[in-house]
């Protein structure tokens, strides 16, 4: 018998030794997970998850590399302000908003009433953060934040989110198959984190659970909720564009700057058409929210700061000031 000489072309060969490497170490790092996953149920069954429920929600639970991918992903370019402002507050969006102010209006009201919150801001968050509930994100929740739990970068605070998740299911608030959200584990038309989930979510429509998916009583109440338990006040709008003299300072500039709005006026701060601030017993700060400290000015408020609570980008907060504005 002849042993055969043939060889493989050079670009098969580098192809198969590829996929024994990759094949080799998907199953090690699935085999690592699994031993994760086993470990994290035992800790979950002490934080008083059933096993019933552990069964379901990890029923089909695996790691995600997309997820992985998204957390480490370095944006490719910067959006300035103006861009970011023209992308989120659209014609489009502002338009649908202001339908959705008309057509919810009675609904809007009575959580209005309760919360203290005005309608066009909770429609504002919503608008933005989901586009009116079109855009939830369709990651399955529980392998989204177990991906993340596992992969140690911030693995301390996703462990805890995923306790959080499987709380929300053991509570019957929704199923672990229907729990979609974004790839960091935001849910829902309010885009809550479980942790927001378990301290403002609402059951407003009293059906026994508090459904941020697929129920308006239950997301515009959650929305106002978040507001109003850290600090809305609803009688004040979240602040203004201003028009600052050629003279002022770079170091009054920012957030951490608090003055009185009369002290503002005394220094030359003006409403954006040229006319007097108006005479309010509030302290404010100025900011420039385009980097480096350019771009147009505003004059914040107490809201301002409650809605950094939400999203810390003053790009965003901004943007849900005017947006806000634009559906009056």
């Amino acid at each position: 018998m002849v042993e055969s000489t043939m060889k493989l072309p050079c670009c098969i060969a580098i192809s198969l030794l590829s996929f024994a490497i990759c094949f080799a170490s998907e199953k090690a790092s699935a085999t690592t997970f699994d031993s994760w996953l086993s470990d994290f149920e035992k800790e979950a069954i002490t934080k008083g998850i059933s096993p019933l429920t552990l069964e379901k929600a990890f029923k089909s639970v695996k790691p995600i590399p997309r997820v992985i991918e998204l957390d480490r992903r370095q944006p490719e370019f910067t959006l300035t302000f103006k861009q970011y402002l023209d992308r989120v507050v659209s014609k489009r969006r502002t338009r649908i908003g202001k339908s959705k102010l008309i057509k919810h209006q009675e609904l809007l009201s009575r959580v209005s009433r309760k919360f203290n919150v005005q309608p066009r801001f909770i429609v504002a968050l919503w608008g933005i953060e989901t586009d009116f509930g079109r855009i939830t994100g369709g990651f399955p929740v529980i392998s989204s934040l177990a991906t993340l739990a596992f992969d140690g970068r911030r693995s301390s605070f996703f462990r805890k989110e995923l306790i959080l998740a499987l709380k929300i299911i053991e509570d019957g608030h929704i199923t672990a198959k229907a729990m979609k959200g974004s790839w960091a584990g935001a849910m829902g038309q309010n885009q809550f984190m479980p942790s927001s989930f378990h301290s403002f979510a609402i059951d407003y429509d009293g059906d026994g659970s508090a459904d941020i998916w697929n129920s308006l009583p239950d997301i515009f109440a959650s929305i106002a909720n978040y507001l109003a338990k850290s600090g809305w006040k609803g009688d004040q709008n979240w602040g203004r564009p201003v028009l600052l003299p050629t003279t002022f300072s770079k170091k009054l500039v920012g957030k951490k700057v608090k003055k009185k709005i009369q002290s503002w006026s005394e220094l030359g701060v003006k409403k954006a058409n040229g006319m007097m601030l108006p005479i309010a017993k509030m302290s404010a700060s100025i900011i420039r929210p385009e980097k480096g400290g350019l771009g147009p000015a505003y004059i914040i408020y107490n809201n301002y700061r409650v809605i950094l609570k939400w999203n810390r980008s003053n790009y965003f907060a901004t943007a849900v000031g005017i947006l806000a504005d634009s559906l009056r």
